[in-house]
């Protein structure tokens, strides 16, 4: 369907790819996976034919069409909202104004030329086109009533939904996404997953969501040491043999047929739990076929993020009384919320406006005053915060390490060599640890968040949308630390992996209430009566 062969991109000295020879198949859906920097948004210019490679070449099968999920989210502000998504099958789109503009201008001369193009349309399944794209942007949570809205009248996040169906539109042969599921609820990137899950044609993906990894993907492509390897399975199973080629790397002394039988318990594990879709069957008889060797040790590197507590709380954490919000232009954001925490939760606070949950955090960490109500901290408690908005904390051009300083207690704590120690868990280490705090990437400001958050080792935290910009190595190690934290943890993420794996609670903040459940997210999200329950409160008029 689509391969390269001999792709080599350099950029001065630097050698991003190196000979990469990769072939993607119809029926497979690959995850292109690597650290920050390693190429993954190149690779995919370059697959669309939006950036050209140093050498090499792609080939795609003649009279294959590929589509693309467009990132520039004003390209098409001069179009309505249906027109948009049909423009994402360009051969229909160009037959259809074809024949429009000889209809426009209709005579005897042009009329058999309408007869060949509307076959044409017609073999394209053109009649049906409006419908279908109409069907999608249903599908994705764009009402009937904006179909015929312009583009530039709708705000980011629902230009972000018309691009996808417009990606999506007309059964593409090559499908390619970079970070599909930004900006999408749960319930559309669930429906984005069910659609994938069954999608006949070749689908080429970056993504930073495992759970979303792992629901759609047959293959892991890795971009490692300048090379691309694919391999069978979705991204846990990449995850972990590759940490199974690690440890047994490290044991030179394991005869060779203990680590086959190691591999092949692994594997059986793995294809009892293969997801249940129709590329089942075959995936696991991918995955039967791995031998030791195709497997390696990553050279990805891991922060080590370690959430440690000064003191531990008391019973008494957060108390809420009537806690409510209004936005700057009037909107109800959330009310009523009466919420007790105690010892041992891990609180899930969500809800279908992003501008509520940081509201929220706001007002409870004391930036923000509330519309109505009270709060009030246990005494026992502190609390560290990681904004959705980080850039208030970089505005002094000092280094790294004289930032972080700025939230020791002690001359102890003030010397270098300690402040470097938790710089360096996060990957800031030597001439890194020296950079300008206000010339960081937006992952790299995350990682000194986090670098702060460990240093005041505090017994309650609270996230408003963490793994945003950073790398999967860091979402994972982020991750596996708050499993393990004994404190409080108050958290909002669109990473259905996190969430589902960490919160124990979830408080859901509505314009006409809350809803609290001692539920893990995957049962909060599928109880029907909660379902309902859900509707009815954003739907129900505002007090």
């Amino acid at each position: 369907m689509l391969s390269v062969s001999n792709l080599s991109v350099q950029f001065g000295k630097r050698v991003l790819f190196d000979e990469v020879n990769v072939s993607f198949t119809q029926g497979n859906c690959y995850g292109v996976i690597g650290a920050n920097g390693a190429g993954k948004s190149t690779f995919l210019k370059i697959l669309s034919g939006k950036m050209d490679a140093t050498s090499g070449h792609v080939h795609m099968e003649p009279g294959k069409r590929m589509s693309v999920l467009e990132q520039n989210h004003n390209s098409f502000d001069g179009f309505q909202v249906l027109e948009s998504v049909v423009m994402g099958n360009a051969p229909l789109y160009k037959i259809k104004n074809e024949i429009d503009a000889l209809y426009a201008d209709y005579s005897d001369e042009n009329a058999e030329k309408i007869g060949e193009l509307q076959v044409e349309f017609e073999e394209m399944d053109g009649w049906n086109a409006e419908s279908s794209a109409a069907a999608l942007l249903s599908n994705l949570g764009i009402s009937e009533d904006l179909h015929y809205t312009s583009m530039n009248e709708l705000d980011s996040k629902l230009k972000v939904r018309v691009l996808l169906a417009q990606a999506l539109f007309g059964n593409p042969d090559v499908l390619i996404m970079d970070e599909p599921t930004n900006d999408l609820d749960y319930e559309t990137i669930s429906w984005l997953e069910n659609f994938l899950a069954t999608y006949d044609n070749t689908v080429i993906v970056v993504s930073h969501d495992r759970h979303f990894l792992d629901a759609v993907c047959t293959h892991i492509a890795d971009i490692d040491f300048g090379k691309i390897n694919l391999f069978s399975g979705n991204y846990t199973f990449w995850y972990e043999s590759s940490q199974l080629a690690a440890r047994q790397r490290a044991q030179q002394n394991k005869k060779a047929e203990e680590k086959a039988k190691e591999l092949q318990e692994f594997i059986q594990r793995f294809s009892a739990n293969v997801a249940k879709s129709k590329q089942a069957t075959s995936r696991k008889k991918m995955l039967e076929k791995l031998k030791v060797e195709d497997i390696k040790p990553s050279s990805r590197r891991y922060p080590a993020i370690i959430f440690d507590r000064e003191r531990e709380a008391g019973d008494q954490i957060l108390n809420t009384e009537g806690l409510s919000a209004i936005s700057e232009d009037g909107d109800v954001l959330f009310e009523k919320v009466d919420i007790n925490l105690a010892k041992g939760d891990k609180v899930a606070i969500i809800s279908k406006d992003s501008r509520a949950t940081t509201a929220f955090y706001e007002i409870v960490m004391g930036n923000q005053k509330p519309s109505s109500g009270k709060y009030q901290w246990g005494v026992t408690t502190t609390q560290s915060y990681l904004p959705a908005n980080n850039d208030d904390y970089f505005q002094d051009d000092i280094n790294l390490v004289d930032w972080l300083r700025r939230w020791t207690k002690t001359e102890e704590e003030r010397e270098e060599v300690y402040v470097r120690g938790f710089l360096g868990k996060m990957l800031f280490s030597g001439e890194e640890a020296l950079k300008k705090s206000t010339v960081l990437s937006g992952g790299e400001k995350v990682r000194c968040m986090l670098s702060r958050m460990m240093l005041l080792r505090a017994n309650v935290v609270l996230l408003d949308e963490p793994t945003n910009h950073l790398d999967l190595e860091s979402i994972t190690a982020f991750n596996n630390s708050l499993k393990n934290f004994k404190g409080t943890v108050l958290i909002t993420t669109h990473d259905h992996a996190f969430v589902q794996s960490v919160a124990n609670r979830i408080i859901e903040l509505t314009p006409n209430g809350t809803i609290d459940r001692y539920l893990n997210f995957d049962d909060y999200m599928s109880d029907k009566a909660i379902k309902a329950q859900r509707e009815k409160m954003y739907a129900l008029p505002v007090n």
